[in-house]
This record gives C-alpha cells, structure tokens and sequence, in this order.
C-alpha cells in the first residue's frame, strides 16, 4: 500500500495483442468470446476484447489499443497509485483507460502511444 514502493517496484510489461472496446446488449454477447474483462453498466456490458477476437465475431468496437500491466502487486485499497501514473501519462499529452484487477493495474493506451508509455513509466520507477 505504500505508494512510494509501489512506484519503484513498478514493472511495466506491455501484452502483444492490440485490444479494443465494445458495448453491447448483456444478452448478445456472443457464445465463445472470451473478453479480457466485461463490465455491467445501465447501457449495456462494456467489453475489452482483442482486436482479432471483435473481427471475428463481427462485433462493433472502439478505441484500438495496447495494453500495459503495471506489474507490482498493488492493494486494492492503495491510495494514490493510479492518479501517480496517470498523472504522469497525461502530462505526455496520453489519454489512458485504466482497470484495476484483484492483482494487479492494467493500463490501455492509445494504438501508438504504447512505447511513449512505457517510458513514462520506467522513468516514474526510476524517480520513485
């Protein structure tokens, strides 16, 4: 929970897939597809899937990117960790679609920005 630990043990490893989101309705999610996370919301379920997984099952989507996992076991209560690398992302001009799972954070970045982003974020463990 100590967020300057945290941020110098923080390991960036960047997936190779390139990964997009999509909304539908909770009932057509297609049988088979296998999203790296889906969550309910009141419009419909929010998917983030591969790019190749969308195509294939004809699936409207958005937002092409990479994605990052801050590779640093963060508690879930941990205050301050995210709004750090965010802070630090956006201050590089990059947006970024932030998930937190039970382990550890993921980032999505902008399709292109990805090696931007893990320079940021080994010169945020650096500096910690």
């Amino acid at each position: 929970m100590d967020l300057d630990k945290l941020l110098a043990g923080l390991s960036p490893k960047l997936a190779d897939d390139v990964f997009v989101f999509a909304t539908l309705d909770p009932e057509n999610v297609p049988d088979g597809v296998t999203p790296r996370m889906m969550f309910r919301e009141d419009e419909g379920v929010t998917l983030i899937l591969t790019r190749e997984e969308a195509e294939a099952a004809g699936i409207d989507h958005h937002f092409p990117c990479r994605m990052i996992t801050l590779d640093v076991h963060s508690s879930l209560e941990a205050v301050g960790f995210l709004a750090r690398v965010a802070t630090a992302l956006a201050a590089e001009g990059m947006g970024v679609n932030p998930v937190a799972g039970y382990f550890h954070d993921h980032l999505f970045i902008p399709l292109g920005r990805e090696q931007d982003a893990m320079a940021v974020l080994r010169r945020l463990a650096s500096e910690a």
